[in-house]
């Protein structure tokens, strides 16, 4: 059985950002995902956890993967015509190291960010 997305409000979903970009960092891996925020759903994602690109790694785990991460990240997200993401930071996450890698390759790439 597939469960539906939750159906907000369009009073809710006029003030939402469409893409949100939000990142998580293990001791041994990077993923990033963008989701589309109006119905639940995630648009695109990457994470060094995929076997096509440990073997092109040396670490996994480090600022040069989130780098890479969000490089293949905006081309998946440019192939799908996605123009801009909004960030979305955890209370603990700083503009800093693999945050920042993360975000910058996404711009290198040619996603705007909101």
């Amino acid at each position: 059985m597939v469960i539906p997305p939750p159906i907000r409000p369009e009073r809710l979903t006029k003030f939402l950002k469409p893409y949100v970009l939000k990142m998580h960092f293990t001791n041994k891996f990077v993923t990033a995902q963008v989701i589309h925020s109006p119905t639940a759903t995630v648009a695109s994602s990457a994470s060094s956890q995929e076997k096509a690109l440990r073997a092109s790694m040396e670490s996994t785990r480090d600022v040069a993967a989130a780098a890479k991460i969000g490089k293949i990240l905006g081309e998946r997200l440019l192939v799908k015509d996605v123009p801009a993401v909004s960030i979305f930071l955890k209370k603990d996450q700083k503009y800093h190291g693999k945050v920042k890698a993360v975000i910058d390759s996404l711009r290198e790439v040619g996603i705007k960010l909101v």
